[in-house]
């Protein structure tokens, strides 16, 4: 297999049985299978949302993998990023240039604006860092949180925000002297 019989293009709501697919294959890779909620129909949905791009790598017009991210603004700047989500490839067409090609179109989808492109990765995937660093990509140790609903539903219960007269229901909580953090 040589990489120039790749090819990439953007994903679009007829590609989500695939999309589906292969974003099952990777929780699975990772562990993570119960994980994943969305369905087919979902995908057909968030496929045709502008600020989502899923890029498939083709072979022969069978999908080999993809990337997608979620365009996002970032507060510090004022302007967007691409937050990139997953870069797989399928085993048995790894380490043929694919997951170099995926990158370089996600790239030249950022690159018109000059978007930052910027994603985590697992402290042990020291494989996604060699090849990340060989992108020119800057690694730097971040640690990711996530709060479940069920974590944060009690908290969110007694702390939400303010509904005072002429006050926005959407603005941030009011905390009291009482309110520890």
């Amino acid at each position: 297999m040589t990489a120039s019989t790749i090819t990439i293009r953007r994903a679009t709501p007829a590609d989500a049985g695939t999309v589906t697919a292969m974003v099952r294959e990777i929780a699975t890779h990772e562990d993570q299978a119960e994980h994943v909620q969305v369905t087919d129909e979902h995908w057909r949905q968030l496929l045709d949302r502008p600020e989502v791009t899923v890029l498939l790598a083709e072979r022969d017009r069978d999908a080999i993998g993809y990337v997608s991210a979620v365009r996002q603004l970032h507060l510090w700047t004022g302007g967007d990023v691409l937050n990139l989500d997953d870069l797989y490839v399928r085993p048995g067409h790894r380490d043929a240039g694919a997951g170099r090609h995926l990158m370089a179109a996600l790239a030249a989808v950022a690159a018109p604006e000059q978007l930052l492109i910027r994603w985590g990765m697992e402290v042990d995937n020291v494989d996604a860092q060699r090849f990340y660093r060989r992108l020119g990509a800057t690694l730097r140790p971040k640690i990711l949180a996530a709060w479940t609903p069920a974590a944060h539903s009690a908290l969110a219960v007694d702390h939400g925000p303010s509904r005072e007269p002429g006050g926005n229901a959407g603005s941030s909580p009011v905390l009291t002297s009482n309110d520890q953090l």
